[in-house]
């Protein structure tokens, strides 16, 4: 590597910060059944700790997304993790309602017939918008479930109006600092139709929400074929690109480890980001955030996986020749312009990563320094095999 891309991924990586889920420290399932981890958190201390543990050996995970049903419980809670935070150095990230759990969601949440229930739903959403504003967090993440699963058996057009009623409602008790991100799924629970089913659909009631309203892109939510890239490459021209949950799947919502099934594609996204920051000037103001819930993997150690592997995907992006790049897109160069991007995602940016941590002071090898320090061993004697619930499935 040159010393200009030496400079280029440095400057990339000190940019660079992922939110943890609290729920992929806990022991989650599919539909079928729950596998348990002795090491799986079961309190919001223990979640706390480890994300404190992969922040240690990585340097870039500051925050922690909180789930208000799975996080939040009793009076003590939002206090609770005030005080986490200035213990553990981990602050409150991206607070997320529950929307899908409860029996009354049975029929959807703000998209359900019955009045009662969509304003149960929205009370809950403005709780959760004061919990933020408690806990010190900008974004409130949206994710619906609502949807049906049969023809004819659902309006769709006045669940779209209800939706629009819900968001703004939402919307507008919004600190000035704070953000709605609306997440999009295009299947499951709901079969036949979702109700926010595309970006086009979460883009739409973004804008009917109101100016702090953003799209929240899941790189698992999508068909096999899907162009994630020019998706991105839309939201940002529009500037309504809010953020990311990073995973990887074969199929649709899978939850993989980030770049264990397509690296390449996380790479053209990532370009896609850091090719309209060259060309504006201006940093996009993404939240980067990780959702993924490890039934077979270890916990923290896939968190770890995921948190490098971005880092190393992120530097790649970074080395990009955009000025070349421009030029061979002007004149249809394909062979040169797609050499441009394959040059960097082919060069192995590790070395230069491992520079860059132990100048930040942080270990070179964050899963071997994990390894090294026992705490595995240390929380799995603790925990135990006890069976304890620490979450449950999550979109």
């Amino acid at each position: 590597m040159t010393s200009q891309q030496t400079e280029q991924v440095w400057k990339a990586l000190d940019s660079f910060r992922i939110e943890l889920p609290s729920w992929g420290f806990a022991d989650t399932g599919t539909r079928f059944g729950k596998f348990h981890q002795p090491a799986a958190a079961a309190t919001i201390e223990e979640k706390f700790s480890d994300a404190a543990e992969v922040n240690r050996v990585t340097g870039v995970c500051p925050t922690l997304a909180l789930h208000v049903l799975w996080d939040f419980k009793g009076e003590r809670s939002a206090a609770e993790v005030t005080e986490l935070a200035a213990r553990t150095g981990i602050r409150a990230g991206s607070i997320n309602p529950n929307l899908f759990q409860d029996q009354i969601y049975k029929f959807g949440s703000l998209g359900n017939p019955d009045p009662k229930i969509r304003e149960t739903a929205s009370q809950h959403i403005l709780e959760s918008i004061a919990i933020a504003t408690t806990v010190n967090s900008r974004d409130i993440s949206l994710w619906f479930a609502d949807g049906s699963n049969y023809p004819g058996t659902q309006n769709i057009r006045h669940r779209k109006a209800w939706f629009e009623d819900g968001l703004r409602s939402a919307h507008a008790a919004l600190k000035n600092d704070q953000r709605l991100l609306v997440e999009y799924k295009p299947f499951e629970p709901a079969f036949y139709h979702t109700d926010i089913a595309d970006w086009g659909m979460a883009l739409e009631l973004a804008r009917a929400a109101g100016p702090q309203a953003k799209v929240l892109v899941d790189t698992g939510h999508h068909y096999s074929a899907q162009n994630i890239e020019q998706i991105v490459a839309w939201l940002l021209d529009s500037n309504m690109l809010g953020g990311f949950h990073f995973n990887d799947r074969r199929y649709a919502d899978d939850d993989l480890t980030l770049g264990s099934i397509d690296p390449y594609q996380v790479f053209r996204i990532f370009h896609e980001i850091v090719l309209f920051e060259f060309e504006t000037g201006k940093p996009a103001d993404i939240a980067y955030m990780v959702d993924q819930s490890h039934n077979l993997k270890p916990k923290i150690e896939a968190m770890i996986q995921t948190v490098t592997t971005a880092q190393e995907l992120f530097a790649k992006a970074a080395i990009v020749d955009h000025e070349k790049l421009a030029a061979t897109q002007m004149t249809c160069a394909l062979v040169d312009a797609e050499t441009c991007l394959k040059d960097a995602f082919a060069t192995d940016v590790r070395p230069v990563i491992e520079e860059w941590r132990i100048a930040r002071g942080l270990p070179p090898q964050p899963m071997a320094a994990f390894r090294e320090s026992g705490y595995q061993q240390r929380i799995e004697a603790e925990r135990g095999s006890k069976g304890r619930g620490g979450g449950s499935s999550y979109a």
